[in-house]
């Protein structure tokens, strides 16, 4: 049985359905990874590298990091750097979830203005954010004539967590 926990949840979950759709867009073309939509960032390709970086950002904030990363959204990848940096980016988030207590107020600083999070709200924060932008995904995968779309739903989560058992 997996996690009952409904951080932990979260967590798992959203590991699974960005890499579920990340995993979806190997059979496209690179024009149509590319493909400009008036919705989320305007490409598949620039819409999960948005959902990574944020991730890595705020993975920056829940480590206190001193000096944050350079943001993920310059650049190409292909899809398999973007599985790769996938990996990467939510095992980070996933150890700096697990830091201090939920309940901890962070003050990070972005363009002169000072902010409080507690850990429990970015955390929520950045699985809700991943969900917002995973349904955009799905309707540019949609637009792009995929039949079968990849399940990313908590609901398909707990099936296929349920058939594996």
């Amino acid at each position: 049985m997996p996690t009952t926990d409904p951080s932990e949840v979260m967590l798992a979950h959203d590991r699974w359905a960005t890499a579920n759709l990340i995993s979806a867009c190997r059979p496209l073309s690179e024009d149509q990874f590319h493909q400009h939509f008036e919705m989320g960032l305007g490409s598949l390709h620039d819409t999960i590298t948005h959902i990574l970086g944020a991730q890595r950002g705020w993975t920056d904030v829940l480590t206190e990091r001193a000096e944050p990363r350079v943001r993920l959204e310059e650049g190409h990848r292909s899809v398999d750097e973007l599985a790769a940096l996938h990996a990467e980016v939510a095992d980070e988030f996933e150890s700096a979830c697990r830091l201090g207590n939920p309940a901890d107020v962070l003050r990070p600083s972005r363009r002169g203005q000072t902010y409080a999070f507690s850990r429990g709200g970015i955390r929520t924060h950045v699985c809700t954010h991943g969900v917002h932008h995973r349904a955009q995904c799905m309707n540019m995968l949609r637009h792009l004539g995929v039949e079968k779309l990849p399940p990313t739903s908590a609901m398909e989560w707990m099936m296929m967590e349920k058939e594996s058992s």
